[in-house]
């Protein structure tokens, strides 16, 4: 008696199309898986980002706020990128240029992405008072678990595989035409599964989700151990990431541009894996992880000030005396022309009693002695005397005054 053989799944099969068109009567929206999982790693990369930011004494609400300045940054960073690195794509006889702006048909390159992403989030965080290392070690696990969610679009795609395999994991890769049955691997449909590219073959699209998301692990496991700051969380993302992408990348048959004999992302990885280590090695030496808590405190008692006194948060210090434009107060020159002014009419009063006193004395000097009228000479020399400095003294008062109302 002979049994009959058993056949087992021994590849994975790819989705019939990556585009569906949604009709809605007056118009037609393709929705595309690639974009959503674009959207949807973009979502949890801030969702987790916040999580840490704010476990680690940060501010709620700051990651979403810097995300408003990096994930734009980033995604044009990603595409340039990828136009740079895959231009003949999009440039030579034949092509056209303007579907280097389709960035919905996927062609986002990483490195382009972290590095104007980082610019953007530079900005951010400035405008927030946050020092960006903090940032990126709250985001790191984040940003590659994004990374792992966007590799899904790659299946949808079917796009970033590797040679032919025989390993019950080998991905069957079809033939995809549209509506006029023209080949079309991107928008088109799978009608009879017809296998191309020599498949099943081996999707390493899945090999780097999967170490996307040991090195997401990775990162929290060291962080949470050795209290990782300054960037070093970051750091092990990097370089964990780098190593993995470089290997998976030799694996890759896709067209790519070439330099010595490698693909270009090679290359591109083992400059930055180089770069994370020592950037890990030598922020250790800045002392442990930074204390949000403590950061945020100063930073809400420096803007309880700006918010309990305007005016000197949008005036400059001025000196005493001063108006906005620099000159003398009105209010102030004139209380200090009345001031000069009393002290004049203090002096001129001061002098008529001298002179009031000094009448009275030669008066009794001539009632009591009549007979001595060179003694009463004296007394009068000496009355004048002393009332032409008086008066000499109200004259300077005065002008004094004068000056003083003139500045």
């Amino acid at each position: 008696m002979t049994s009959a053989p058993t056949h087992f799944l021994a590849s994975i099969p790819s989705p019939d199309r990556g585009v569906w068109e949604i009709d809605l009567g007056v118009l037609t929206i393709p929705l595309r898986a690639y974009a959503l999982c674009i959207i949807a790693g973009i979502i949890v990369a801030i969702w987790w980002g916040e999580k840490r930011f704010t476990a680690r004494g940060g501010q709620p609400g700051v990651v979403i706020d810097v995300a408003v300045f990096a994930v734009p940054f980033g995604l044009v960073g990603g595409r340039l990128y990828h136009v740079a690195t895959d231009y003949y794509r999009y440039f030579g006889p034949g092509k056209n240029p303007l579907n280097a702006l389709r960035i919905w048909d996927g062609g986002l390159g990483i490195w382009g992405a972290i590095a104007l992403g980082a610019v953007g989030a530079w900005i951010g965080c400035r405008r927030k008072g946050v020092p960006l290392p903090v940032f990126a070690d709250a985001i790191a696990p984040g940003i590659v678990t994004a990374q792992a969610i966007g590799r899904i679009g790659n299946y949808f795609n079917q796009e970033l595989y590797g040679g032919p395999t025989d390993l019950p994991w080998g991905l069957e890769i079809y033939r995809r035409v549209n509506e006029f049955g023209q080949d079309d691997p991107l928008g088109g449909v799978a009608v009879d599964h017809t296998l191309v590219d020599g498949s099943p073959v081996h999707p390493t699209f899945l090999y780097e989700l999967i170490w996307n998301l040991l090195i997401a692990l990775v990162v929290v496991l060291a962080d949470r151990r050795f209290r990782l700051g300054h960037g070093r969380a970051f750091a092990i993302y990097v370089a964990g990431y780098t190593v993995g992408r470089g290997l998976i990348e030799l694996m890759r048959t896709d067209p790519a541009t070439m330099v010595a004999g490698l693909r270009i992302n090679v290359w591109t990885s083992i400059l930055l894996f180089a770069g994370a280590v020592v950037y890990f090695v030598l922020a250790a030496k800045r002392g442990p992880r930074e204390d949000l808590s403590v950061l945020a405190t100063d930073l809400g008692q420096s803007d309880d000030q700006t918010d309990d006194d305007p005016d000197k948060a949008d005036k400059p210090d001025k000196a005493d005396g001063e108006s906005d434009d620099g000159a003398e107060k009105p209010d102030e020159a004139e209380a200090d022309n009345a001031n000069v002014v009393e002290d004049g009419d203090a002096a001129a009063k001061k002098t008529a009693d001298t002179t009031a006193d000094t009448d009275t004395t030669a008066d009794a000097a001539a009632d009591t002695d009549t007979d001595a009228p060179a003694e009463a000479d004296r007394v009068r020399e000496h009355d004048e005397a002393a009332v032409v400095p008086a008066g000499a003294a109200e004259k300077q008062a005065k002008k004094d005054t004068a000056d003083r109302a003139d500045d």
